[in-house]
């Protein structure tokens, strides 16, 4: 792939992260090719509108968010980045440090696929205190963290679409 396929990719990547870091969800919103996926340990297999809506959601419910990142790469097909998230998860009130590999493929200058990869267990033990120290490592806590996630997400976009 081209130099320029390769800059264009990486700029595509920073501008996201530097949007996240002032919570600008409609410019992390517009990276995003409409037949977008993403998915990590908790949001699975998010299309493109999901994908935008679950942005523009931990945007406005972030209040103490703050975003780094790091060891941004990108070449014409594929990127990658490190990341940081530091906020306080609103259901229980305790701090979270959430240390994430981003891994990207990109399709006419824009984001086709991203994948979140993270230890759910040490999100889950700083989000959730005891129980998550306790049931971090279950699939059976994931799965009701997953469940309300998506119960979350399909409130907000239906709060959205309401109001258009």
């Amino acid at each position: 792939m081209s130099t320029a396929m390769s800059l264009e990719n990486e700029t595509l990547l920073r501008n996201f992260y530097e949007a996240f870091a002032r919570g600008d969800a409609p410019t992390m919103a517009a990276s995003y090719h409409d037949e977008a996926t993403f998915s990590d340990a908790v949001f699975r297999n998010l299309d493109a509108s999901q994908v935008r809506a679950m942005w523009r959601m931990l945007n406005a419910q972030g209040k103490d968010l703050r975003v780094e990142f790091s060891q941004l790469k990108a070449d014409g097909e594929r990127g990658s980045v490190h990341w940081d998230a530091y906020y306080t998860f609103s259901p229980t009130g305790k701090k979270v440090h959430n240390s994430i590999d981003a891994t990207f493929e990109f399709r006419d200058g824009l984001i086709l696929k991203h994948t979140d990869t993270f230890s759910f267990w040490r999100w889950s033990k700083q989000a959730l205190g005891l129980t998550g120290l306790a049931m971090g490592w279950n699939p059976l806590l994931r799965a009701v963290v997953r469940k309300q996630a998506a119960k979350s997400l399909a409130q907000w976009q239906a709060k959205e679409d309401a109001a258009r």
